[in-house]
């Protein structure tokens, strides 16, 4: 099982719309997939048309997996499952702060899905926090959406300065550029330097696009009403890179 996390510090950069179109291709391509929505504003879960329980039961996420087993759901698509985000996940971080071990306590629980799912991806909430601490250590991969533009660019520094910091592994940041708008000249130049600086940028550049924002409208992964666009083009493509990362750990 392999545990990949859509993460950024900065919002708005397109990570809840790769986690929904990674793992409904990650589940396309024959993977058993589950996708835990731990932002609490809930977009993957609106996206796959998953309703969060009624009941707050954040208190008991960290707990063990038998408690997640609970809440999860089954998406409109074979393969994939979601445990959906709960407005109570927003005390996540109060919560971590009380525990032992609080680091590791996503790992060992996501550990108990080895034997059920080929691969687990979270769609993490923008912050720097214990949370995240835990996401970074329970990951396989980290992939970082970065806009190609100045702001963008300072908070994937900032996430890399975190890491040497705390000496978490920097080889599992795997970043590529979201958003972009190729007829932007700082689009270009930030691409090109970045690029030159740090290479671990996936190939892959998913375009800024109103088929993605659609994905509000329709609820649904892009494939499914925006089949022949260049932006269900570059999932894809993104997917067939992170799936021979995944291949290759």
């Amino acid at each position: 099982m392999k545990v990949i996390a859509c993460y950024s510090m900065k919002g708005g950069v397109g990570k809840t719309a790769s986690s929904v179109n990674l793992a409904y291709w990650g589940a396309k391509s024959g993977l058993k997939t589950l996708l835990i929505d731990l932002d609490p504003q809930g977009a993957s879960s609106f996206y796959f048309r998953v309703q969060p329980s009624k009941k707050k039961w954040a208190e008991r996420f960290f707990n063990a997996y038998e408690d997640l087993l609970k809440h999860i759901k089954a998406s409109d698509f074979e393969n994939l499952d979601i445990i959906p985000a709960h407005l109570s996940f927003r005390n996540f971080d109060t919560l971590l702060a009380s525990l032992n071990k609080r680091n590791n306590r996503l790992k060992r629980i996501l550990k108990g899905f080895k034997g059920e799912y080929d691969l687990v991806i979270l769609d993490c909430p923008p912050s720097i926090s214990h949370l995240s601490e835990a996401i970074f250590i329970a990951s396989d991969t980290i992939l970082v959406p970065v806009i190609p533009t100045t702001l963008s660019e300072r908070t994937f520094e900032q996430l890399l300065a975190f890491f040497k910091e705390k000496k978490y592994q920097n080889k599992k940041i795997t970043p590529f550029f979201s958003m972009v708008q190729s007829q932007k000249t700082l689009h270009k130049s930030t691409i090109d330097s970045m690029r030159t600086r740090y290479k671990t940028f996936l190939n892959t550049s998913i375009p800024y696009s109103t088929d993605i924002e659609k994905m509000g409208e329709h609820r649904a992964p892009v494939d499914t009403f925006a089949k022949s666009k260049p932006a269900n083009r570059a999932y894809i493509e993104l997917w067939g890179e992170v799936s021979a990362i995944l291949k290759g750990k």
